[in-house]
């Protein structure tokens, strides 16, 4: 009996060993069907959509377009904004230039005028009085002109720093000339570097605005059909072509005088 089971188990192994055989090269075919061909495992309504892509594409496009032109003209308005600024600042450089040319004129004069003898007056104490009376009153309007610091002025009334109450007035003018009109040279000086300061703001300002003008435009091209047109900038910067006649003769030499 025990033989009979045996050689019935033995006989069979045979025929299994071929059916497991054929179900795994079953199962490998599948698999390498499987890997050879993924998209057959995806759904149809998984697949990507070119129109959806297409038009979220050109939805980016566009905020970005947008975008743009605001910074734009935003550039554009700080570009001109710049430019009144430096036109503002030239303007002021021209009025500090002819004060001090007309201050340092004056100065001429007078110091022309120094070379005749000084009026013989006695030397009294009312004389004295009446010459630092006379520095007084001058250095006051000087100071209410704008030619006189409130430093200097406290200087001249406590007559330090060279002021002396007692010299001839027209000596005393020729003194007070030559402040003020030095002091209209340090304030065009001034008046010139704030104007260089604001022509270089005006500058970058003009050159951010043009690129930024640019980008827009590529932007807004990029939105439409068909290759974009090749167009060139116009330059914005600001351009000292605009000084005025008069303002070019301040960057002269200063005389001396």
């Amino acid at each position: 009996m025990q033989q009979t089971v045996l050689y019935h188990f033995l006989s069979k192994i045979p025929e299994a060993a071929a059916i497991w055989s054929a179900l795994l090269v079953l199962a490998l075919g599948l698999l390498a069907a499987l890997v050879a061909r993924p998209e057959r495992d995806v759904p149809v309504e998984d697949a990507p959509d070119p129109a959806a892509e297409e038009a979220a594409r050109h939805a980016d496009l566009r905020r970005y377009a947008d975008e743009v032109a605001v910074a734009a003209a935003g550039a554009a308005q700080t570009a001109r904004r710049r430019r009144e600024q430096w036109l503002t600042a030239q303007a002021a450089a021209d009025r500090a230039w002819r004060a001090y040319d007309e201050a340092e004129a004056g100065a001429r004069r007078l110091a022309g005028a120094a070379v005749l003898p000084e009026p013989r007056t006695r030397r009294t104490p009312a004389e004295y009085a009446a010459r630092e009376r006379w520095l007084h009153h001058a250095a006051m309007v000087a100071h209410w002109h704008g030619d006189l610091s409130a430093r200097q002025l406290a200087d001249v009334l406590a007559h330090r720093n060279g002021w002396d109450p007692r010299r001839h007035p027209a000596e005393q003018e020729i003194v007070l000339a030559r402040v003020v009109r030095d002091g209209r040279w340090a304030g065009w000086r001034a008046a010139a570097e704030r104007e260089e300061r604001a022509w270089r703001d005006a500058e970058l300002a003009a050159d951010a605005a043009r690129a930024l003008a640019l980008e827009a435009y590529a932007a807004t091209e990029a939105l439409r059909p068909g290759p974009a047109p090749v167009r060139r900038a116009e330059p914005v910067a600001p351009t000292r072509a605009a000084v005025p006649a008069g303002g070019a003769a301040r960057f002269r030499p200063a005389r001396v005088g």
